[in-house]
């Protein structure tokens, strides 16, 4: 009972703030233009603003999944996307959080990203080992490429600055070193189709570095969060066989201490209106509250797991958050 009446008083108070025209601002962190991010971010925040009352939300562009732990955990945002190696590692304090578990709990996972390795016809690579001695973009610091691209070429032997020379761009920088010719490879953990690479198949030969069915197997087998994933042939123009690769699910996570009946509310609202989502990225096709409970892999927040109880989801334990 105690329980229920400090939900009741919470919603008092949010719908008495709404009442006196307080705005409750929300910054949801994405990250770079030439991703998907960006576009699904703005669509999510589109429909905070349009669908909660008393929320103004905006997608900001970032450094993406590391950078947006960062800033959730330190205030400088409310809500963010990164990609679930990294949200899993933020979560217990390993990786580039170890030893320094990050306040930050799910709203849920939304889609999956693909390992997307990539060149261009020119540079006459086919496979992984054929980077040796070439320039390869790793992803830009602090994103969930950068992290995923390290995972799997030292999992599968090749060092970075010994084994190739390392940059660290942009989507939309490695696009055009691409094109130019200052790399000859560049790296991706995003949804099929984002404009970045819809550009380069577009204008140049581009060319899916894929991974063998060993290499697959060898990736996933070391780590938990990479899973096999099939990219179908046409995703992109050229593109006319099925290529191997690893994915992970992209996770929308917010503070730990949010308030709860917001995140209901942001919870609510982004459930009730992801056909939106849809219209803006294929990516947000995938968004659903059935996916939330298959692919996440840090607990939900209270918020969250309010409204999926009230669709009448059972919430299973690894899930729910330790008190």
């Amino acid at each position: 009972m105690k329980f229920k009446s400090s939900m009741l008083v919470l919603s008092a108070l949010l719908a008495l703030g709404m009442a006196f025209g307080q705005v409750k601002r929300i910054s949801l962190g994405t990250g770079g233009t030439g991703g998907v991010y960006y576009p699904l971010g703005g669509g999510i925040a589109q429909v905070w603003t349009d669908y909660v009352p008393g929320v103004e939300a905006s997608a900001e562009v970032t450094g993406a999944s590391v950078e947006n732990v960062r800033l959730v955990a330190g205030g400088e945002a409310q809500a963010a996307l990164g990609t679930s190696g990294v949200v899993v590692q933020a979560y217990k304090g390993e990786g580039k959080f170890k030893g320094k578990p990050q306040p930050i709990l799910a709203i849920g996972a939304m889609y999956p990203n693909a390992w997307q390795f990539v060149t261009v016809a020119a540079t006459g690579i086919k496979s992984i080992p054929d980077i040796k001695g070439k320039r390869v973009s790793t992803g830009s610091p602090g994103s969930g490429t950068a992290v995923m691209t390290r995972a799997i070429l030292d999992t599968l032997g090749l060092k970075h600055g010994k084994d190739f020379k390392e940059f660290r761009l942009s989507f939309a920088e490695q696009v055009s070193g691409l094109k130019d010719g200052t790399i000859d490879v560049g790296s991706w953990s995003v949804g099929l189709g984002p404009g970045s690479l819809v550009d380069l198949s577009t204008t140049r030969k581009m060319v899916l570095i894929c991974l063998t069915p060993e290499e697959q197997a060898k990736v996933s087998a070391a780590h938990a969060y990479y899973k096999p994933f099939t990219i179908p042939a046409g995703t992109y123009k050229g593109q006319d066989k099925d290529c191997l690769t690893v994915g992970t699910p992209n996770v929308l996570f917010v503070r730990a201490d949010a308030d709860t009946e917001l995140v209901y509310q942001l919870t609510k609202a982004l459930f009730e209106h992801v056909a939106d989502l849809g219209k803006i990225h294929p990516a947000g096709k995938t968004i659903s509250p059935e996916y939330v409970l298959k692919a996440t892999l840090i607990p939900l927040h209270p918020g969250a797991i309010k409204y999926f109880e009230e669709i009448g989801l059972k919430i299973p334990d690894n899930l729910k958050p330790q008190k």
